[in-house]
Formats: structure tokens, C-alpha cells, sequence
């Protein structure tokens, strides 16, 4: 089995307590797609120089956040773990000679366990969390998911977690979608579906609104979408599944790499 890959943006934390269109999208995302036997997530919310990746057969959830309900900081997802499929994204490194890290103990982020906990609310399928490094630049990003393409040839679900506008300093005080924003996103749909690389990779200078849409010190909400598009790099293709956005600002764009399976809801 052949799965797309996505990127999902997986807003704020609270999301994972909220029912909305969006946490609808989720639960019916994963109903559509089949079972993966795994799940390989680049979540914004590691970040660092050096690919890691998560080396547990279970994991603790890191409530990664701080002033939030208390019934934020008891929610559970009990997922396990893969080693050997974790092991293979290790291979899969070495072979193209990138220095990487297996990590043991870390524990699954909220950029990890928010979005899993409405796609699998189970938490029945194994989970791998892997860095990313908001300081390469997008080409380099894109470079390291190709390595891992052929796991979605064998019935992996490989996931970007992040958001393409991600302006915390930017959001409104109402749910009204605002004009730049959405033009950013909207930019980024058009090249995405035309696989432009060429001005992708230069989004900052090209695209409008850019550097609002991803501020210096927030680079790495932006980064999953390369690394999960460039697990697809064979078949090059790309669907926007949903667009909304919290706060005025705050994106909930997703997209679906790979054309093996439409997601488009009908």
C-alpha cells in the first residue's frame, strides 16, 4: 500500500479539546485514508541541527505548553512506538551519509499527539517522531523527506505537523480570516500544485506576506511542509484538503502529497 503524505497543521494545543469544522476534517481524514502500520511524524516542535528520531517501543506525551486549562495537561495518548520502522528511517539517513541522532525517552510533543488524537483517537498505531531544523533551507528541507520516500510505499503515513502562517504576534481578536493571510496560503496552493520548487524554495523573497506569515523566530511551523513534500518527490503532485484559519491568522491549511489516494472531501 502506497499512502499520500500530508501536511496538517495542527494549531494550538487546545485544539485537541475543541470540536470545530477543522477537528471534524481530522476525525474524517483519518477514516478516509487506510490503516497505515505506521506513523512518521516531522514535528515543528522538536527542532534542532541534527535529524532525531524518536527510538521507543512506548511513549509518554509531553505537555509542552503552559497556561492552558487543567484539563489540558490530562489528556493522554498512549501511543506506542515503532523501533524497527524507526530504525529504517536511521538507515535510510545513513545511506544518503546525514549525520542523524535516534533519541530515547523524549516523549511525543503536542505538534505530534494534538492532530493524532482526532485523525486515530485510538492511539492504535505505532508513532515516530522526527526533528526538524528551521534553519535549513527549505531545498535541504524537501532533500532529507525524499530520503524517506520509499516508507510510503510500504503502508507508512508520513506527516508534516506545523502551520504556514504562524504568527502568534498576528493573531485577531475575532475568527474573521484575514486578507494576507489567506493570500499567503493561497500563493503557496498554487505553486504547490504546479510543484514549483523553483519559487517554493524562495518563498521569503516571492511569496507576499511572507515574513509576516513566517516571522524569523517562527521558521519551524513552516519547515514540516517541505520535508513532507519532498517524501513525494517521485509522483509530484499536490491538493490543498482544507483551509481555515483561528484567530483571523493562525492557518489550518493542509495539503495532501502523492496522488495514490484523493483525500478531497466530496
Amino acid at each position: 500500500m502506497t499512502l499520500p503524505a500530508l501536511f496538517i497543521a495542527h494549531g494550538s494545543p487546545t485544539l485537541a479539546l475543541e470540536s470545530s469544522d477543522y477537528t471534524q476534517f481530522l476525525n474524517e481524514l483519518g477514516d478516509r485514508l487506510p490503516a497505515p502500520k505506521a506513523i512518521v511524524v516531522f514535528t515543528a516542535h522538536w527542532d534542532c541541527p541534527e535529524p532525531s528520531v524518536t527510538m521507543d517501543e512506548s511513549h509518554q506525551i509531553l505537555h509542552d505548553f503552559y497556561g492552558y486549562a487543567p484539563a489540558m495537561y490530562k489528556i493522554q495518548y498512549p501511543a506506542a512506538g515503532q523501533i524497527d520502522i524507526a530504525s529504517e528511517i536511521c538507515a535510510l539517513f545513513s545511506r544518503s551519509n546525514l549525520p542523524h541522532r535516534p533519541v530515547r525517552g523524549r516523549g511525543l510533543d503536542h505538534g505530534v499527539w494534538v492532530p493524532l488524537l482526532h485523525m486515530y483517537p485510538e492511539a492504535n498505531i505505532p508513532v515516530i517522531a522526527v526533528s526538524v531544523d528551521s534553519l535549513r533551507s527549505p531545498q535541504e528541507q524537501y532533500d532529507i523527506g525524499r530520503m524517506l520516500e520509499q516508507l510510503r510505499h510500504d503502508n507508512v503515513l508520513i506527516i508534516g505537523s506545523g502551520g504556514t502562517v504562524h504568527n502568534l504576534r498576528m493573531i485577531a481578536q475575532d475568527n474573521e480570516p484575514q486578507d494576507w493571510a489567506m493570500e499567503f496560503d493561497d500563493w503557496l496552493d498554487e505553486r504547490l500544485q504546479q510543484w514549483n520548487t523553483r519559487e517554493l524554495f524562495q518563498y521569503g523573497k516571492k511569496a507576499p506576506h511572507a515574513r509576516t506569515a513566517v516571522p524569523s523566530y517562527g521558521m519551524e511551523h513552516m519547515a514540516p511542509l517541505f520535508y513532507a513534500m519532498g517524501t513525494a518527490d517521485m509522483s509530484r503532485t499536490a491538493k490543498r484538503l482544507f483551509q481555515s484559519y483561528s484567530c483571523g491568522t493562525l492557518s489550518l491549511n493542509c495539503w495532501q502529497f502523492g496522488d495514490d489516494i484523493s483525500l478531497v472531501a466530496e
